[in-house]
């Protein structure tokens, strides 16, 4: 009897053994299998960036480059998108930036006449939106919708810590679709050359997008009139061929400034 005992014992020690192992690995693979989610950014921008293709693609590529097609001809925009280097090349004028020197290369004896601190990085920033709102020092929260043409459009308003970029008094307010997440609207402030901020917002419509080695960006905007920091009607559109978006870094000595060409100081 006491042998029968005994076997028994054994046996279901041996039972629980061999079992306890299995749950642990089945506890394991659980976690494994467990799918998590995370984003430094607000749910709201993190909503609208996804719809775009996402941040982190968008953080994978070096170049971006397009053209916009202008009175004067065409004006091209080749940016390092790590280091914010750009060039911009038109039929009367070159206008490039080497991450620190501003300099501009006029053709044909004609003179520019134009503001290339505040151009720098101008076409550049309203094409590259949202992904330019990922940049650092930048603080989000959620703002009134715009109602436009009775369809509401949530928003997040874009504020930047002192010192960073050209005029840290800008403000951006993103409206987006609230299904699809896509950016429809952009308000934005002008500062440049001003100590205060502006109260005035303007406004451009993107309503035509095209995808782009994964990415949805602007075939073309929209800008409208505005009157109480609302849209009015459309004033004009400006279209964007040639688009290239890349992974490879631009040749850097594109920026270089040429011996001929001007400091902006």
């Amino acid at each position: 009897m006491k042998k029968i005992v005994h076997v028994l014992l054994l046996a279901m020690l041996i039972t629980a053994c061999k079992n306890e192992p299995k749950q642990d690995a089945t506890i394991v693979d659980e976690v494994k299998q467990e799918e998590i989610t995370t984003s430094i950014y607000p749910e709201s921008i993190t909503k609208v960036f996804d719809a775009h293709g996402g941040i982190d693609n968008w953080n994978k590529m070096q170049t971006l480059s397009f053209s916009i097609t202008k009175p004067t001809g065409i004006e091209k925009t080749t940016e390092n998108l790590k280091t914010r280097a750009e060039l911009i090349d038109t039929p009367t004028y070159t206008q490039g930036f080497d991450g620190k020197t501003l300099w501009i290369n006029e053709k044909d004896g004609k003179a520019y006449r134009g503001k290339p601190q505040f151009y720098k990085g101008l076409m550049f920033y309203f094409y590259a939106m949202p992904f330019v709102l990922g940049d650092e020092g930048i603080t989000y929260e959620d703002t009134e919708p715009l109602i436009f043409e009775g369809k509401t459009y949530p928003g997040i308003l874009i504020t930047f810590e002192a010192g960073v970029g050209e005029s840290s008094n800008d403000q951006y307010k993103v409206f987006y679709n609230a299904e699809s997440g896509q950016m429809e609207w952009l308000a934005y402030t002008v500062t440049f050359g001003r100590t205060e901020g502006s109260p005035d917002f303007h406004f451009i419509r993107y309503n035509n997008w095209q995808t782009v080695n994964g990415l949805v960006v602007p075939k073309s905007v929209d800008w409208y009139n505005y009157k109480d920091n609302l849209p009015t009607e459309k004033r004009n559109t400006v279209e964007f061929t040639e688009v290239v978006i890349s992974e490879n870094a631009p040749d850097k000595t594109i920026f270089s400034k040429p011996e001929d060409a001007k400091v902006i100081e």
